[in-house]
C-alpha cells in the first residue's frame, strides 16, 4: 500500500542527506523536495478524506431510497385498503358510514406516506449529490497527489545527477499539482 506521509518523508530525509554536501544547488533541490512532500501529504490526507465521504454519502443515499421505497410501499397498501373500504360502503348499507370513515382515515394514512416518501427522495437527491462532488474532489486530489509525487522523485534524479532541467520540470509538475489541488475546491 502507498503511503503518501511516509514516502514524503522518506523523500525528506533523503533530501536532507543530500543538502549535507554544501552545495546551493543541492540546498535548492532539497526546499523543493520538502515542500512537495507536504503538499503531497496534504493532498494524499485529503484525497482519502473526500473518497470515504463519497462512500459515506453514497450509503446514506441508498439508505434514503430504501426509506422512501418502504413509504411509497406504505402509501400503495393505503390505497389498497382505501379502496376496499371505499368498495365495502358503497355496497354494504349497514356499515357504510363506518367504511367511509376508515376510507378518509386511509386517504390520510396516504397522504403521510406520501409526504414522507417526498422527503427521503428529496435527502436521496442532496446525500447524492453531495456524494458527486466529493468523489469529483477525490479525483482532483488523485492528480494533484500524483503529480507532487512525480516532482519530488524528478527532484531526487536532480540531486542525483545535478541537473537543473530535472529540477524545473519537478518544480513544474509541483505547480501542475498544486494547480490541481486547488481546483478540487474551487471548480467542485
Amino acid at each position: 500500500m502507498n503511503d503518501p506521509t511516509l514516502d514524503a518523508h522518506e523523500h525528506a530525509e533523503h533530501a536532507e542527506h543530500a543538502a549535507l554536501e554544501h552545495d546551493p544547488f543541492i540546498s535548492r533541490v532539497t526546499i523543493t523536495i520538502a515542500v512537495l512532500a507536504v503538499l503531497a501529504a496534504v493532498a494524499g490526507s485529503l484525497e482519502t478524506v473526500e473518497g470515504g465521504k463519497a462512500i459515506t454519502g453514497s450509503s446514506e443515499a441508498v439508505l434514503a431510497q430504501d426509506k422512501a421505497t418502504d413509504a411509497w410501499n406504505e402509501y400503495q397498501a393505503d390505497s389498497l385498503k382505501r379502496h376496499m373500504y371505499e368498495i365495502a360502503a358503497d355496497n354494504n348499507t349497514t356499515h357504510g358510514d363506518a367504511y367511509r370513515r376508515e376510507a378518509i382515515s386511509q386517504r390520510a394514512g396516504q397522504d403521510k406516506a406520501r409526504q414522507i416518501a417526498t422527503e427521503d427522495e428529496k435527502e436521496r437527491d442532496r446525500l447524492t449529490a453531495e456524494s458527486a462532488t466529493h468523489e469529483a474532489r477525490h479525483h482532483w486530489l488523485t492528480g494533484a497527489a500524483t503529480l507532487l509525487e512525480i516532482g519530488i522523485a524528478l527532484s531526487t534524479v536532480a540531486i542525483i545527477t545535478k541537473r537543473r532541467p530535472f529540477w524545473l520540470g519537478a518544480m513544474g509538475l509541483g505547480l501542475m499539482g498544486l494547480a490541481l489541488f486547488a481546483m478540487a475546491y474551487v471548480v467542485v
